[in-house]
């Protein structure tokens, strides 16, 4: 096969598993069958279920199923699509890099569209450097975590921080864009501007949703994204080189590769194409010893080499002729030392072995806390997938260990009664699968709620107001009413109707809290206490 079309090959494949991935991405939401019949969707006969197989990428990804297995002790679904990536890297590399990888894609077109760096500068910035150490520093810290307890992967593992900061970040931030421009063009007096303006939203919103979705702390996980993708003018693919943990775990398996690189020292004539072109830094030129586990199998080296001095070739090879990755002693050991203390001192804050902070709402399936830091990726599917917009990333509220895990904030959004799709795409098992049956029925608590009386309207004697009790989805309903007398802001008594709460029937859904015509700091809040997922955070009446 010719090297050209080896080229090809690969850029076809990472253009179709980047639009792949962005579909996938895409369809991580509520069915489009709501849109046509809300009622039926949201019914207690149904269970909701995507129609795409949306967690393809994170049962592709060895480090998620890997680190799930070694921090939960759990094998998560499809995880035999990792494993079998594991072994094809076995033979052929990180071919998963060059061929596959959504964010190695983005990263190498945005190194390709603007170069910063050219000529000699470029040849330099491929020299391999000490720096491509960091990322075997960050696997070894990664996997000591979890051997010791906590999951730590989902904050540098390449698809989670794709998922997440596309969903949560760049997603809605073009959706918000698009709306404010489509509400000034249709409000031009501009017939055709009008016209384009309502088309316009109709494909925005199948690409990106109806609304403004909001997400907590989303400006620091996009400005995040952006760093990693500027870092890329220092250096071509600097994620994968130097801070990649999956592409450090890729690089172990790659010492076994069959996938060898020839070099013909008598034909090259030093013109040093073959290093500027390599997007790994993995010294592919004649002379040099080729590093097999830098290598991103892109075939640059090769293609770019006009006296054919460079081939690739399958052959066996003794593990003790392939060139092992270059971990470096003081990155091994620092990897060691902060993979024991980031747990150990993670939770020396009490989020995890006491009472959790009474903000912290997870969703519903979600396991009691210590088993759920040992699963979730914070990749934020759940997130992503939610109708209301309620779930999303922690900052302060799950401590230190928790970060960017999620949460449920009821003033942005509730836990819709009869909706199951959190547990539906969760990609380890974090939350668990549950139906509607189940989560009616059992019932599945997240919290209860309590009313501030000196907030309440009907309490505080400012009016009437028996909203909590409309949308209280339970049966019976978990808020009530006594009629009692008042005395009003006028100081005349008037008959009011008292909201109460049954603590026994109530869920925390948090329809109520966010229904509250008290905005700002609603009358009527949720808190975790009662939630079933924790023995220790029971409410015992």
């Amino acid at each position: 096969m010719k090297v050209q079309h080896l080229v090809w090959i690969r850029r076809i494949s990472q253009g179709f598993f980047l639009l792949l991935f962005l579909f996938l991405l895409i369809e991580s939401r509520l069915p489009q069958d709501a849109f046509v019949d809300y009622s039926l969707v949201f019914s207690s006969e149904l269970d909701l279920k995507i129609n795409y197989p949306v967690r393809f990428f994170f049962q592709l990804d060895p480090l998620v199923w890997l680190s799930s297995l070694v921090s939960g002790h759990q094998l998560i679904k499809g995880f035999w699509w990792g494993l079998g990536l594991l072994i094809m890297t076995l033979f052929l590399g990180r071919i998963f890099c060059g061929f596959i990888c959504p964010l190695g894609t983005i990263h190498h077109a945005v190194g390709w569209f603007k170069p910063a760096l050219k000529g000699e500068h470029m040849v330099r910035a491929n020299e391999k450097t000490p720096s491509q150490r960091v990322k075997y520093f960050l696997l070894i810290t990664v996997l000591v975590g979890a051997v010791i307890g906590l999951n730590v992967a989902g904050l540098m593992d390449p698809i989670s921080l794709l998922f997440r900061s596309l969903a949560l970040a760049v997603f809605p931030a073009v959706a918000g864009g698009l709306q404010e421009l489509f509400e000034v063009m249709a409000n031009s007096d501009i017939k055709a501007l009008n016209l384009l303006s309502h088309g316009g939203e109709v494909v925005a919103a199948t690409l990106f949703g109806f609304g403004f979705k909001a997400y907590r702390t989303a400006w620091f996980l996009g400005l995040i994204f952006l760093l990693i993708l500027f870092l890329n003018r220092i250096r071509p693919r600097f994620w994968c080189r130097v801070l990649c943990p999956l592409g450090a775990l890729l690089g172990v398996c790659s010492r076994f590769s069959i996938l060898q690189l020839e070099k013909d020292q008598e034909r090259c004539t030093n013109c040093k194409l073959c290093t500027k072109s390599c997007q790994g830094a993995a010294s592919p030129r004649p002379g040099q010893d080729w590093e097999s586990a830098e290598c991103l199998v892109c075939f640059n080296c090769f293609s770019s080499c006009p006296e054919h001095a460079l081939s690739f070739h399958l052959k066996w090879s003794s593990p003790k002729l392939n060139k092992g990755p270059d971990m470096g002693r003081r990155a091994v050991l620092a990897g060691l030392l902060a993979g024991i203390s980031l747990p150990l001192l993670g939770r020396l804050d009490g989020q995890v072995h006491k009472v959790a902070d009474p903000r912290l709402i997870r969703p519903p399936g979600s396991l009691p806390e210590k088993d759920f830091l040992t699963l979730c990726q914070r990749c934020g599917q759940c997130m992503k997938v939610c109708p209301t917009n309620v779930i999303n990333p922690t900052l302060t509220e799950a401590g230190m260990a928790g970060i960017w895990t999620p949460h449920l904030i009821m003033t942005q959004g509730y836990c819709e009664y009869t909706c199951t799709l959190c547990g539906n795409v969760c990609p380890t098992g974090a939350i668990r699968e549950f139906s509607v049956k189940e989560k009616i029925e059992g019932p599945i608590k997240i919290g209860s709620v309590y009313i501030d009386r000196g907030r309440c309207l009907p309490w505080s004697g400012n009016g009437p107001c028996i909203v909590c009790e409309e949308h209280c989805p339970t049966s019976p309903k978990a808020i009530y009413f006594h009629k009692e007398m008042a005395i009003g802001p006028d100081g005349k008594r008037q008959s009011v109707q008292l909201p109460y709460v049954d603590l026994k029937t109530c869920v925390g859904c948090g329809i109520c809290e966010y229904k509250c015509p008290v905005k700002g700091r609603p009358a009527i809040r949720t808190i975790s206490a009662g939630e079933s997922r924790s023995l220790e955070n029971q409410i015992l009446l």
